[in-house]
């Protein structure tokens, strides 16, 4: 006999039509237990916590909340919990959206059921999965996007995006502070000056300490904060 466990699967769907006949479908596999169902997607991420579903199957198009900001919040909570993403269309940009923010995979509700299971056999298997008809469409405007991204970084100073305090940070970090060089200096907590550099990395859209002060220095860093104190001086 097997005993092994069940995937654990939550259904959020607000045509209640398709989520009775999804919840017939995906009972009828022996190999999955469905936890819950509901129509709001607020409701939804209620259940996600309660139940810590392995999978939830996630409607795109809802008027409460729609499938990408309740993806957004399934992500918040952390839980390890994979979606894949059901939809009516077959848009580009949705589908590339979609798979951005998370989701393991993309279903197109027209679809034959059979593709639906084979769908969460591959997620819950740790696979991501994009029917044939909508890989192309989805590499093609992931293509297009990644240029449109690198292009509008590259012609942006994203130095532009910090605060001042920020700022003084960062100029405190190209000379060689520590943190705790850098807290007593601005005589703030080492905790704050930490917030502060987690910003910095997120805005500059780097990993570390290194590759902050590399992109302060390559984009004229230097050159802002002098700048800055002569207009200091001059007032």
């Amino acid at each position: 006999m097997d005993y092994k466990r069940r995937a654990r699967i939550l259904l959020i769907d607000d045509n209640a039509d398709h989520l009775r006949g999804v919840k017939e479908l995906v009972s009828m596999d022996g190999k999955y237990e469905v936890v819950g169902t509901t129509t709001s997607a607020n409701i939804g991420i209620g259940l996600i916590k309660k139940y810590r579903p392995d999978l939830v199957l996630m409607d795109m198009n809802m008027p409460e909340k729609d499938g990408l900001a309740a993806m957004t919040d399934v992500e918040k909570l952390e839980l390890g919990t994979k979606v894949i993403a059901l939809s009516a269309y077959d848009d580009a940009d949705l589908i590339f959206r979609a798979m951005k923010l998370g989701a393991c995979g993309y279903i197109i509700k027209t679809m034959a059921s059979a593709q639906l299971i084979h769908a969460m056999d591959e997620v819950t298997a740790g696979k991501i999965y994009l029917p044939t008809a909508l890989t192309s469409r989805f590499f093609e405007h992931f293509q297009r996007s990644f240029k449109e991204d690198t292009a509008a970084t590259s012609a942006e100073n994203l130095l532009n995006y910090l605060t001042a305090r920020e700022e003084e940070v960062l100029d405190l970090l190209t000379n060689g502070n520590n943190y705790k060089g850098i807290a007593g200096k601005l005589f703030i907590s080492e905790t704050t000056v930490k917030t502060h550099v987690n910003n910095i990395f997120q805005k500059l859209q780097v990993n570390d300490r290194t590759q902050a002060v590399l992109y302060a220095l390559n984009n004229g860093f230097a050159n802002k904060r002098k700048a800055a104190a002569q207009t200091k001086i001059a007032v």
